[in-house]
């Protein structure tokens, strides 16, 4: 119900950033789903991790994007947090440095992507190429249409390669970033967690709504979809993201390799040993 359909365009604006479509009733109800979830992911992912020692290519890749205070380092805490940390590569992504500013905009891309067996999260990503160098015109649009493109290339070639790929738009209302942003200045504990720059990226609300819309209708494929979660509700959110995950990984099915060597002879040998 969240999978934005390929090929249709999109307005955010007729998304309801507080819904919780298909989903528990109330927070507490999420909680509680959230963990009986979290089981269940951990053992999907220890058989992820298995499986590549006896030569599976395959893993997972979640992308996060979303305005600032959606909840991109919330959802990392509470919903990766499920997971065995060794088994995962976090990235968050910046402005990008002088050096990485001397290659192609996906080179500091692929530099971040998980290993085989790894669940990678990539806290904003490439898709920042498309959508603050859209709103803030760093790139002609010429170049900028063609990275639309490079993107569906690039993230198909990751699926021919065992990547699962699952993007997901924190859909945030303007009404409820405005809150959280007035929360990180009345509360001293949350002061570092504020840029003022956060009050003129306001301002330009209604350019990133439509460069948002813009990446997903062109960049919604069937090797990568893309999710929009309401994310105005933090626990839904996050419940919304862990079923998304261990649906992925459930289709994938992972198991544990076979051992490849005599199992009774070897306890035989244990127990003699002393």
């Amino acid at each position: 119900m969240l999978r934005v359909p390929e090929g249709e365009r999109l307005d955010l604006s007729t998304y309801d950033a507080r819904a919780t479509p298909a989903g528990p009733a109330n927070k507490a109800e999420a909680l509680a789903d959230l963990a009986r979830m979290g089981e269940r992911l951990a053992d999907l992912q220890e058989r992820l991790y298995a499986a590549s020692t006896a030569g599976d290519r395959r893993r997972v890749l979640l992308v996060l994007q979303g305005m600032d205070t959606s909840g991109k380092g919330g959802t990392v805490k509470h919903v990766i947090g499920l997971f065995n940390p060794s088994g995962c590569r976090i990235k968050a992504f910046k402005a990008p440095t002088p050096e990485e500013q001397n290659h192609p905009f996906l080179w500091r891309i692929m530099k971040a992507l998980p290993e085989r067996g790894e669940i990678g999260i990539f806290d904003r990503s490439h898709y920042e190429d498309v959508l603050i160098a859209r709103v803030r015109e760093l790139v002609p649009r010429s170049q900028l249409g063609r990275r639309y493109g490079q993107i569906n290339r690039f993230e198909k070639s990751l699926t021919h390669d065992g990547v699962t790929v699952i993007k997901c738009f924190l859909h945030i209302s303007n009404e409820e970033q405005r809150g959280r942003l007035l929360e990180r200045l009345d509360r001293p504990d949350k002061h570092w967690k504020f840029n003022v720059g956060d009050i003129e990226e306001r301002a330009l609300w209604p350019a990133y709504q439509e460069a948002y819309e813009i990446a997903l209708e062109r960049c919604s494929t069937e090797a990568a979809p893309w999710f929009v979660i309401p994310a105005d509700r933090k626990w839904y959110r996050n419940w919304a993201i862990s079923k998304l995950l261990l649906e992925h990984l459930e289709a994938l099915d992972p198991q544990y390799p076979k051992g490849d060597f005599d199992v009774a002879e070897c306890r035989e040998r244990l127990l003699a040993a002393e």
